[in-house]
């Protein structure tokens, strides 16, 4: 089909927000609207923290009618992309059993070391090729039968799953299925000796297929829409960091990048993957890539500390405002005390300040002070010790895959933040430059161009032809070319 000509929707769950998005073509040139955004985040619900399914759906469908009438000539496709390893278990009908569980629900907890009791970390990794997370779906399926959940119960990760709801055939996408720490390293395939090793059904597992597979057309209500009579649902990068990766117009092989966001995904792309003793006791994690390649990185926590933080201080009263409060910290000096912005204790909900200052209590340095005057201060100091540790890991993916990086790609919305953006420059010393803010939705928009065009081989759609369309893409809907970090 003559894509140019084309109108196509991609959604994006985020843990925090969710987006709807509209691409259409005038005079050949691609116009990207960002048509519904809304709000996301996980709820206490019988003392275990999960998400509302069936609000983020009735916010996407919002979405789809708003981009229909916007879009009257027809939307010719749409993909779904997401944070990974949440999933919803599916009844008879293909309703859900129950609210899915978010991945940072304690009940993982105690299912992480009885999963590690039954399958080392040595074997899981060399099977797999994935960081031990204990909130990977691995855990959180065994966690299950302490609900009370039969392991035959059908799944799907989040993001298949909106697919499957708006009329698509039950999968699992390549790219996402590999971050449940299931999939049999450098395969397309569950593995079936973890499956065995830690009790869990294979049956239960939805059949894995490439990115950018068709899986169907609309059906139920939006598909009584014209716009949508003729839809194409298709699984691009369903795992939101692939989609983000693909989104970066890089050429070359000497660039990192950082997808900056919740969580900052911090890696490069190999040809294949890298599994050593060093990797796995770094947690670095070879996660599918679009076109074949692995997604060679590291989960480093992210905004989700300044959320944290902002949460604590708005319940206090004290109300922040997001680009002063940056601002004011690029005239702060340097902090005495770098904190370990990956401890455990950081990477769950809950007085975020306090934390971090107990942290600092705990390696000799006073407290940051409570109150408004301390607000500066401390988020000071999260933006130091993110850019500290983005260097470290950098440091650690060359000396671990031998690649010479040069260039690093920031993407995603924590790009925005330039002050961290400079900090990040100056501790890595390397050439900085930004990606589009909503570089995941352009992955998500290069990949469903691509497969309507018929490049799909063996291993998916071709990353040649995604790059370039990400590429035209990022110069002509949400910047005009790469802005450059000024060390």
């Amino acid at each position: 089909m003559t894509v140019k000509n084309s109108s196509h929707i991609a959604i994006d769950l985020g843990a925090e927000s969710c987006r709807v998005s509209l691409l259409r073509f005038n005079n050949g040139d691609p116009q990207v609207q960002i048509v519904h955004r809304f709000p996301n985040a996980p709820l206490t619900k019988d003392e275990s923290l999960r998400w509302d399914i069936r609000r983020i759906y009735q916010g996407i469908e919002h979405g789809l009618r708003l981009s229909a009438e916007l879009a009257p000539e027809g939307i010719a496709s749409l993909g779904v992309d997401g944070w990974a390893v949440d999933y919803v278990r599916l009844g008879p009908k293909g309703d859900p059993i129950s609210d899915p569980f978010c991945y940072r629900d304690e009940r993982t907890v105690e299912a992480e070391r009885e999963v590690l009791a039954r399958i080392s970390r040595e074997t899981l990794y060399n099977l797999t090729g994935i960081q031990l997370f204990r909130g990977n779906t691995i855990h959180q399926l065994y966690a299950d039968s302490g609900s009370g959940v039969d392991q035959g119960t059908p799944w799907l990760n989040l993001p298949e799953f909106i697919t499957f709801c708006l009329g698509g055939k039950p999968v699992s996408e390549y790219t996402n299925a590999t971050h449940t720490q299931l999939v049999g390293l450098g395969t397309h395939q569950w593995c079936k000796d973890v499956f065995d090793a830690v009790g869990l059904d294979i049956h239960a597992a939805p059949e894995i297929v490439p990115t950018g597979t068709f899986v169907g057309g609309m059906k139920g209500p939006l598909a009584e829409i014209t716009a949508f009579r003729n839809t194409q649902l298709l699984v691009p990068a369903c795992h939101d960091t692939a989609s983000a990766v693909a989104g970066i117009p890089a050429e070359g092989d000497d660039w990192a990048f950082i997808s900056s966001g919740t969580w900052s995904l911090v890696g490069t792309l190999l040809n294949a993957p890298c599994v050593n003793d060093e990797s796995r006791q770094k947690s670095f994690t070879n996660l599918g890539g679009v076109g074949g390649k692995i997604c060679y990185l590291k989960n480093v926590n992210g905004m989700w500390l300044l959320r944290q933080c902002l949460d604590s201080w708005e319940s206090q009263g004290y109300k922040c405002n997001l680009s002063e409060l940056i601002s004011e910290c690029e005239s702060l000096p340097a902090p005495d005390y770098l904190f370990d912005v990956d401890a455990p204790e950081l990477l769950t909900q809950g007085d975020m300040p306090g934390k971090i200052n107990a942290q600092r209590q705990h390696a000799g340095f006073a407290p940051i002070p409570e109150g408004l005057a301390g607000i500066p201060t401390l988020s000071n100091s999260i933006f130091h010790s993110l850019a500290a540790r983005y260097a470290q890991v950098l440091k650690d993916i060359s000396a671990l895959t031998g690649k010479r990086i040069v260039r690093l790609y920031i993407a995603g919305g924590g790009s925005k933040n330039m002050h961290l953006n400079r900090l990040t420059a100056e501790r890595t010393g390397l050439n900085v430059l930004l990606a589009s803010t909503e570089s995941t939705t352009l992955g998500n928009f290069a990949i469903q161009l691509a497969s309507l065009q018929g490049n799909i081989g063996d291993d998916g759609v071709k990353l040649s032809s995604v790059a370039s369309w990400a590429d035209i893409l990022t110069k002509h809907s949400y910047v005009s070319s790469l802005d450059r970090v000024t060390k």
